[in-house]
């Protein structure tokens, strides 16, 4: 007679998710006891909403998801997606509170106070946020200068571009390229050899 797995005393790993433990656990069990792969799986679905909850709470990259729910008072979801579709679109141009109010169908100040209360950050910030990642994306992947990364990317010049990205990341925009970049390395690593 096949023995029924000890749904208690088994314990997930400390290196696989507890999702992917949940499915071995109840493949295993499939064969031998199908009262406890029910079990496990009726355990995973439980495991799986409570992720997607959570996931609902953070719709922008780098938000932090707030509380055990939806933060009240905030934006829904295809407001905050909005925003971001449209802040995405306009990376180099001016891009106001007005406008991204609009969009939404909400005045300029419940606007900004919903998008604080929904990504604990105000619209100000996370378009400047996105605009620092967009150089930096710009500054791994080409050779363009810092000037020119600036204007694409909607600051006013090198300089702003510079203040931003050391208030954000604690490295002038130069040496953070330089230790980021693959062939950075190399290419001023080969300066110095022949030199």
């Amino acid at each position: 007679m096949l023995q029924s797995i000890d749904t208690q005393a088994a314990t997930p790993s400390s290196n696989a998710p507890q999702a992917i433990w949940l499915v071995e656990q109840a493949l295993a069990a499939l064969d031998a006891d199908l009262g406890s792969a029910r079990e496990m799986l009726d355990r995973l679905a439980v495991v799986l909403s409570s992720a997607a909850r959570r996931e609902e709470r953070s719709f922008l990259p780098g938000s932090q998801a707030r509380g055990a729910g939806l933060a009240r008072g905030g934006l829904a979801g295809w407001q905050i997606r909005a925003v971001a579709a449209h802040v995405e679109a306009n990376i180099g141009d001016t891009v106001s509170v007005g406008v991204l109010a609009a969009r939404v169908g909400l005045s300029a100040s419940y606007f900004c106070r919903a998008f604080k209360v929904s990504t604990d950050e105000t619209p100000h910030a996370y378009i400047m946020r996105r605009r620092l990642e967009h150089a930096q994306a710009m500054m791994l992947e080409t050779d363009e200068s810092l000037a020119h990364i600036a204007a694409v990317c909607g600051l006013a010049d090198q300089a702003h571009l510079t203040r931003l990205f050391r208030r954000y990341t604690g490295q002038t925009p130069n040496v953070w390229r330089r230790e980021n970049r693959p062939w950075g390395r190399a290419l001023v690593m080969g300066s110095l050899r022949r030199a």
